[in-house]
């Protein structure tokens, strides 16, 4: 048993199969490209951070210093 085809109508479904998978790729290309946007952003951010805490930390030091080095309390 075959069943009859039209040529018109296949060429349409072709043609709109066709559109479909070029606009998936085109969404992927956009996609790819916010990816790895994202991801030079979040390198740069990590950066930011170790170097913020880095400055903490120094300057956590120069902030707290030495108890030893500290005068006694006075006496009530």
């Amino acid at each position: 048993m075959s069943i009859a085809v039209d040529p018109a109508q296949l060429e349409g479904r072709v043609a709109e199969l066709e559109m479909r998978v070029t606009f998936q790729e085109h969404a992927l290309a956009e996609l790819s490209d916010a990816l790895a946007a994202s991801r030079v952003e979040a390198a740069r951010n990590a950066e930011l951070l170790r170097r913020a805490l880095d400055e903490l930390k120094q300057s956590r030091g120069e902030f707290f210093a030495d108890p030893a080095s500290e005068p006694p309390p006075p006496h009530y």
